[in-house]
């Protein structure tokens, strides 16, 4: 099944970005807390990574897509010393939680946090340096719409790099990655978020994300020039790196 018509409460796979907005609004007191339990604090990891690959191309502005409570945003601007880290995001929720830890970074006058569509960006053609997007593009209503969007705020030679979970093929950790995620976390996201579907959308919607090759493909079905996977931690996360 598409990713597009996984959506959180079920119904009309057209009213998922609703859903989605909803979603994140109920679980953004919980979402840090949850990102840091399910993936035992390797996520930090994962990000590192993906800041990594950007230090060797232009970034003096980037946009961090599906933003959220502003993680990935925060690192950019630590570890690249831009001139600007925009971050946008359907949830308001998220993003005010994003916006206090901005501020208690002493971040302010770099990261910038607002509410936006990632399938209608409010910026013009050519923005960006690079943009980012952490664990979001699962959420995307319409992938190829979403990486068309970046595509077109990007400046020519500029770097995309997509961070997003993603379903081992090890025989060994597949059975083990399958208890974890369909009934480990579900459980333990109900008791801590009391949202009863968001940690069940999660491993429903990772299973049906386009993965590897076939997530490239749709890339440059979008327009970038050249686009590579680089799973890690066994294939549970795959970074997605473009050019235009």
């Amino acid at each position: 099944m598409k990713v597009e018509r996984i959506t959180p409460y079920g119904g009309e796979p057209g009213d998922k970005s609703r859903q989605v907005r909803e979603m994140f609004d109920s679980i953004a007191p919980a979402y840090d807390f949850m990102n840091r339990a399910m993936t035992l604090g390797i996520d930090h990891l994962w990000r590192r990574r993906a800041v990594g690959l950007l230090r060797d191309c232009q970034h003096d502005d980037i946009l961090d897509i599906a933003t959220g409570t502003g993680d990935l945003a925060i690192r950019l601007a630590r570890e690249l010393d831009p001139i600007a880290v925009t971050g946008v995001d359907l949830s308001e929720g998220m993003v005010e939680i994003g916006r206090a830890k901005v501020e208690k970074e002493g971040l302010a006058d770099v990261v910038t946090l607002g509410i936006g569509d990632c399938l209608l960006l409010p910026f013009t053609d050519g923005s960006f340096d690079a943009v980012t997007c952490a664990y979001g593009v699962r959420n995307f209503a319409d992938l190829l719409a979403g990486y068309r969007e970046m595509h077109r705020v990007l400046r020519p030679g500029g770097t995309a790099v997509i961070l997003e979970l993603s379903t081992p093929t090890s025989g060994i950790v597949k059975p083990f990655y399958n208890l974890y995620t369909r009934h480990v976390i579900p459980t333990v996201g109900r008791l801590v978020s009391k949202d009863v579907r968001a940690y069940s959308y999660l491993p429903e919607s990772i299973a049906a994300v386009p993965q590897g090759a076939e997530m490239t493909a749709i890339m440059l079905e979008a327009g970038f020039a050249e686009a590579r996977a680089i799973p890690l931690t066994f294939g549970v996360c795959t970074i997605y790196v473009a050019k235009k």
